[in-house]
């Protein structure tokens, strides 16, 4: 269990705040981000990837998605050229948001719900913040996500804590009224980094397995997260 939550946490009413990560944890977004990757790679008359290899690709925002897409056809790219190649994919990608993408299990009623109980509910994600707010729109969280922190909204990227801490002050809670729940070991390295408590979600886009990020609890999909919170308020 987090030591933070441990010594510092008001277990009544915990947690205020709940943090998620948004691919491969609220939104299974991989389709779109495949068809947009073989899209790009098309342009430069490379073969496409296939979509499982995609999948391991994502997790540390844009840039490293297209760095790593055309590593894997051989091609090194770094500066000036990955920054247009990542400009070329973003004008791709945003033709491809929503087209084939869907909600985990359980998000709608897990974000929904705990934001019906006054729960406020963040967003933080190394998509960019306009994509990830038009993703949330089209799934119709928007009223019940009352923060998105992106990967261009200005605070260094997780794992780095930043963009969790960013997250806290627009919401006006501290880390130990907070839970961060994501899928990678982008997600619980920035919850550990704060530290807050966190719960990992099988199923997601991790290349490492899920009992060895380091969580405080795992679980295998979203529809646990409630259970999940009564075992992190269990006595230390």
């Amino acid at each position: 269990m987090s030591t933070r939550f441990a010594q510092d946490g008001d277990r009544c009413g915990w947690p205020q705040v709940v943090l998620f990560d948004l691919d491969g944890t609220l939104i299974d977004s991989v389709p779109d981000i495949a068809a947009a990757v073989n899209e790009l790679l098309a342009s430069e008359d490379k073969p496409a990837l296939v979509v499982d290899d995609v999948r391991k690709m994502i997790g540390n925002g844009v840039r490293k998605l297209v760095e790593r897409a055309f590593a894997a056809r051989g091609i090194v790219l770094e500066g000036d050229a990955l920054s247009a190649m990542t400009d070329r994919m973003m004008g791709i990608y945003a033709r491809h948001l929503t087209g084939e993408t869907t909600l985990m299990p359980g998000a709608e009623t897990m974000v929904t719900a705990y934001a019906r109980a006054g729960v406020k509910i963040g967003v933080v994600t190394n998509k960019p913040e306009a994509f990830s707010r038009e993703i949330i729109a089209h799934f119709g969280l928007t009223a019940s996500v009352h923060a998105v922190v992106g990967g261009d909204t200005g605070p260094t990227r997780k794992p780095a804590p930043d963009m969790l801490l960013h997250a806290l002050e627009q919401l006006g809670y501290g880390a130990h009224r907070a839970l961060m729940v994501g899928d990678s070991p982008a997600d619980i390295e920035a919850a550990k980094a704060v530290p807050m408590p966190s719960i990992a979600v099988r199923g997601g886009y991790t290349t490492m397995p899920v009992d060895e990020l380091g969580a405080d609890v795992v679980i295998d999909s979203l529809t646990e997260v409630p259970q999940a919170i009564e075992r992190l308020k269990e006595p230390a």
